[in-house]
């Protein structure tokens, strides 16, 4: 049993297997034995002769486990050379004595035998394994630590590269639109978002008249770091072909959805409203603090949209769309062809213009299949009241009509006279003047720039996990030292021989 464990001990320490030497003396029919093992050039011996080789082993690979567990962990697998090699070693004979001789039992013994329990050497072999275990955690977590490293230098260098990318095709682009002028089209578009815009401006106490207040003086949300979560307003993020379809669809969502502030992330709408300690509103915080600072103070509820936690679409995108339109299955008579009147589904009908278009969620989304797809669904548009009223076995998610009729849903019908919603989309020719090369180079930004925030995102991750083996490294170092250093257990053998070492 010593000799397995001893042996087991070797090839854990990466050391030489023990090897054994014995003296033989008594008549051949009493003969005696004493044994010697070499453990890493340490010799042992053991402490009295035994009738047979088998148990002098024993004893002497027992000695020598004894032996290193007295002296800690942290000096239990040092070398120390006590004694010549046992080849060198003169063997020792004497005559057959009719009984036991003792004369050379005190020179070649390590500690007197005793009796030793074997739970005792039980416990120690463990410790010798919980030692060993400890130092291969250690060298685990250091391997992560530097596989974690690694990963950032490696995310960090295709950062640097996306940001050179980037800056190229943003300087190309700068060049294109600062040397053409904008055509007619281009000056429509833009004052039909600007009376958006003064809509808007005219709630000045709402969350929207608010977040364009700050637009209008730093050019950007994003320049304000409270908002730089914040995408927009619903009214501002899309645009639509005429003037009586952006009436139809600001009626259809409501004033509270059309002013709806649009944040990223769930952090971003955390950000807009801090409460204190007895979970009221801080009004020197968030959003309510960026409204003093416009000289307007927030007042009333908001309504705030989350990209990230709306459920998007998922399907299919009709071929080569710059716009990315959803791939949408027609309402079908029995005959095959779709309701007469039938104009096509609300979500396609917004014109998202090149700066919303690049942007895209976390998961990769843009704002059709998520924003304009969760606030539309499958809304479908007909040419006329009579029309869509034909049509009602057809119609799944609700229904509008150009000249102002409103299905909300399934047996939900919006009757009376139209209410006109004063912030309706803006009005836009849907299409684009920019040459290929130029669209073909936005679209590039659009996915360089989604790809670097997903980089920028597993650098953050990686950075948690690096701090994390880090920080069990460091715990289960201090537990490592902790185990070297205390005083091992003791019994009535370990207590006889404390403090002895091999040959005195």
């Amino acid at each position: 049993m010593y000799k397995n464990q001893l042996q087991e001990l070797a090839q854990r320490s990466n050391f030489d297997l023990p090897s054994y030497s014995c003296i033989k003396e008594g008549p051949a029919h009493m003969p005696r034995f004493k044994a010697f093992v070499n453990f890493n050039g340490e010799i042992f011996a053991s402490p009295q002769y035994c009738t047979t080789l088998r148990q002098a082993e024993q004893s002497a690979a027992e000695v020598a486990l004894i032996s290193l567990y007295n002296r800690g962990p942290s000096l239990s697998l040092a070398a120390r050379p006590l004694m010549p090699p046992l080849s060198n070693m003169k063997k020792i004979s004497s005559p057959e004595p009719s009984t036991p001789n003792h004369s050379h039992r005190n020179d070649l013994s390590i500690v007197p035998r005793g009796d030793l329990q074997d739970e005792t050497f039980h416990q120690v072999d463990s410790l010798i394994g919980q030692s060993q275990k400890l130092q291969d955690d250690l060298k685990k977590l250091g391997l992560k630590i530097k596989n974690r490293e690694d990963n950032l230098r490696l995310l960090k260098t295709q950062t640097n590269n996306f940001d050179e990318s980037i800056i190229d095709m943003q300087v190309r682009l700068g060049n294109y639109h600062s040397s053409n002028a904008p055509n007619n089209e281009n000056l429509d578009d833009a004052q039909s978002e600007r009376q958006t815009i003064e809509q808007i401006l005219k709630h000045e106490k709402t969350a929207a008249g608010i977040v364009c207040q700050l637009k209008i003086r730093h050019g950007s949300v994003l320049q304000a770091p409270l908002m730089e979560n914040v995408l927009g307003i619903v009214a501002m993020l899309g645009k639509v072909s005429d003037d009586n379809l952006s009436r139809v669809f600001s009626e259809y969502l409501g004033l509270e959805i059309m002013m709806a502030v649009v944040c990223k992330t769930r952090d971003g709408v955390k950000a807009l409203e801090v409460y204190d300690k007895e979970g009221q509103i801080d009004k020197i915080s968030g959003l309510y603090s960026l409204g003093a600072s416009t000289g307007k103070q927030l007042d009333g509820r908001y309504f705030v949209i989350c990209l990230e936690d709306l459920r998007p679409y998922v399907g299919q995108f009709l071929a080569d769309d710059p716009q990315r339109k959803l791939a949408l299955l027609n309402p079908r008579l029995p005959n095959g062809e779709s309701p007469p009147g039938f104009l096509g589904f609300a979500v396609n009908m917004i014109h998202v213009d090149n700066a919303h278009l690049s942007y895209v969620t976390t998961t990769g989304h843009g704002l059709r299949e998520t924003l304009f797809y969760n606030i539309f669904s499958r809304l479908q548009v007909y040419k006329s009241r009579v029309e869509m009223q034909n049509a009602i076995p057809f119609i799944t998610d609700g229904a509008v009509s150009l000249d102002g009729r409103i299905i909300k849903g399934p047996g939900a019908f919006l009757l009376g006279s139209r209410k006109d919603v004063d912030v309706r989309f803006p009005v836009c020719s849907g299409k684009s003047s920019l040459p290929a090369d130029i669209i073909e180079t936005e679209e590039q930004l659009r996915l360089m720039i989604w790809e670097k925030e997903r980089i920028f995102e597993d650098i953050q991750r990686e950075q948690s996990l690096l701090e994390h083996a880090k920080n069990a490294f460091k715990l289960k170092k201090k537990e490592f030292l902790e185990f070297i250093s205390r005083d091992p257990p003791t019994s009535p053998y370990m207590a006889q021989n404390q403090g002895h070492t091999a040959f005195r």
